[in-house]
């Protein structure tokens, strides 16, 4: 059974080696564990697994080859109940009907219809394509759909292309005190590390004062600062709406860099960067910092990193006003821009599945300003964003 589990391991793909299979079937010899399927399971995973990210291919083998567990195939379909799926009064199209409704006339016009609706309407509407309402066409409403349309009154994002939101949405800070699952995070932030004595002589210099006593014949101690890592880091966390599925791994981020980057600032925005950011996302309304400042306060020789998903109207990046929230006098695009001039150390992490980047214009955008220095938040995508940062 042992040398199957082995088999099988190796066979999903966790890289585990003979040396490690020994070791495991030599501490079962020893009375480190009392016979306990959940104790061997424990000390099975310390003396085979050597990275986290084989945790869950472990984890289904083990249920495999001793629980009688099948294992769970990557294409393997699950059926989700369809009152999960399903809103009271949401309005479900064809393709062909959606096509019909693609062209609105462009950012200025729908605006513009806006502004005339608000002064005609005089009644609730539900299931129609032009007042404002629910469950409709229209482009003005909740719980319908249109492919460029302000959403009004709505709990949360369901298509992810309003050009506006009207409401008044409340965001949480990110918990930097989060330790589950940053271990790996920590390791490839280490990528980013300059390190230099600074500060008062505080810390022994061994081999100094073994080369000091040796040459005077007496004990000759030599003493040195500290060695710091001198990297310096400015975070952009994009929060609220889109982004809310992945609170937790950007919280495990923000820890890691925390715990990591001495010299570490950051800031929230939310969707794109305009002219102002925050730092209390309670207070957002009220405790602003304005983005020119930050640039200015901040030198070019900080690595600048970004964090958002990049999913929201194209109109955000390219129009003056684009914001969901406000007016804003400039374009995002123009923010974007300024802080890849002044920062030649800057990439952008999309917690997003990589593979869906190509089917949101938005998303494109944003690479093309960053130069395609937009990576994954993975393990992987987090040690190739480090390797650009020290280049």
């Amino acid at each position: 059974m042992f040398v199957n589990f082995f088999h099988d391991l190796k066979s999903a793909g966790v890289p585990v080696t003979l040396k490690e299979y020994l070791l495991l079937m030599q501490a079962l010899e020893e009375p480190v564990i009392h016979g306990s399927v959940e104790d061997f399971y424990y000390l099975a995973r310390a003396a085979l697994v050597k990275d986290e990210r084989n945790l869950d291919r472990f984890d289904q083998v083990f249920g495999h080859t001793f629980k009688g567990l099948d294992l769970m195939s990557d294409e393997e379909v699950v059926d989700i109940p369809h009152e999960w799926l399903a809103k009271m009064n949401e309005k479900f199209l064809t393709e062909e009907e959606k096509a019909q409704i693609e062209a609105l006339g462009g950012w200025e016009k729908i605006m513009e219809e806006l502004k005339k609706r608000l002064e005609e309407q005089e009644k609730r509407h539900q299931g129609g394509n032009k007042w404002i309402g629910t469950a409709g066409t229209s482009p003005f409403g909740a719980y319908g759909y249109n492919p460029a349309g302000i959403r009004i009154g709505q709990k949360e994002s369901r298509h992810r292309r309003a050009i506006k939101v009207w409401d008044k949405r409340e965001y949480k800070d990110l918990d930097d005190t989060v330790e589950l699952g940053t271990r790996n995070i920590k390791v490839a932030l280490r990528r980013l590390r300059k390190f230099a004595r600074e500060g008062a002589a505080e810390e022994l210099d061994l081999d100094g004062t073994i080369r000091g006593t040796a040459e005077k014949g007496w004990l000759d101690i030599h003493m040195v600062p500290e060695r710091r890592n001198t990297v310096k880091v400015l975070l952009f966390f994009d929060v609220g709406g889109s982004m809310d599925p992945f609170i937790k791994s950007t919280e495990e981020l923000f820890s890691a860099a925390r715990t990591e980057f001495k010299h570490m600032e950051y800031f929230y925005f939310h969707n794109c960067l305009y002219e102002f950011v925050w730092k209390n996302n309670r207070r957002r309304h009220t405790e602003r910092t304005d983005t020119w400042e930050v640039l200015h306060t901040y030198p070019h020789d900080y690595k600048v990193i970004f964090v958002g998903d990049a999913s929201m109207s194209p109109f955000e990046i390219s129009h003056p006003g684009g914001s969901v929230e406000h007016m804003n006098p400039e374009a995002g695009a123009h923010w974007l821009q300024r802080v890849t001039n002044i920062y030649e150390s800057a990439v952008w992490l999309n917690p997003s599945p990589e593979k869906y980047w190509h089917y949101t214009p938005s998303t494109q955008m944003v690479q093309q300003i960053f130069s395609d220095r937009m990576f994954p938040l993975t393990l992987e995508g987090l040690d190739g964003a480090m390797r650009e940062l020290v280049r």
